[in-house]
């Protein structure tokens, strides 16, 4: 194979920020935009018009926030992944098991906490663009835990052990 040229490799990772605070989603566009492999498309305050925007525009990436007014992030992420809309990375302010584990169960391939360094959140981005899976430090091990015990809770229940 011939290595393609530097500017035209691939198109750019398309992505939509979801989350009820418009400061939150400025800040994350302006963060993400600035990058040549990155384009935020959309953004949605709730999950219900993330579904919406996810259709209409075939994002790569959702950045999904969890609290959020009509529909909450792990439905909105559930319908998004079901429906093969795009790959979702979880992101919250809250440091709580049962974030984490709902939304994996709902086929999140990602989790940071919004108190992350900006450059975890582009590549976060970039890893779950590129198939990857992502969880945030300061959950992995509380996830490899909960996966190896076998008595995590009925948010485990269909999880291997």
């Amino acid at each position: 194979m011939s290595a393609p040229s530097q500017d035209h490799t691939a198109e750019p990772l398309r992505v939509l920020i979801v989350d009820d605070h418009h400061l939150v989603r400025s800040g994350f566009s302006m963060m993400l935009s600035v990058e040549d492999d990155l384009e935020v498309v959309g953004s949605a305050e709730n999950g219900a018009r993330a579904i919406e925007l996810a259709r209409e525009l075939r994002p790569d990436v959702v950045l999904m926030d969890v609290q959020m007014p009509v529909l909450d992030g792990i439905e909105a992420t559930r319908t998004i992944v079901a429906e093969n809309l795009g790959k979702v990375v979880i992101l919250t302010t809250f440091d709580r098991d049962d974030y984490v584990f709902d939304g994996l169960a709902a086929g999140a391939s990602g989790f940071l906490l919004k108190n992350s360094e900006p450059e975890q959140l582009i590549d976060a981005v970039r890893a779950v663009g590129r198939g990857h899976a992502l969880l945030a430090p300061e959950v992995t091990r509380r996830v490899i835990a909960a996966m190896t015990s076998g008595h995590g809770g009925g948010h485990h229940a269909g999880m291997p052990q």
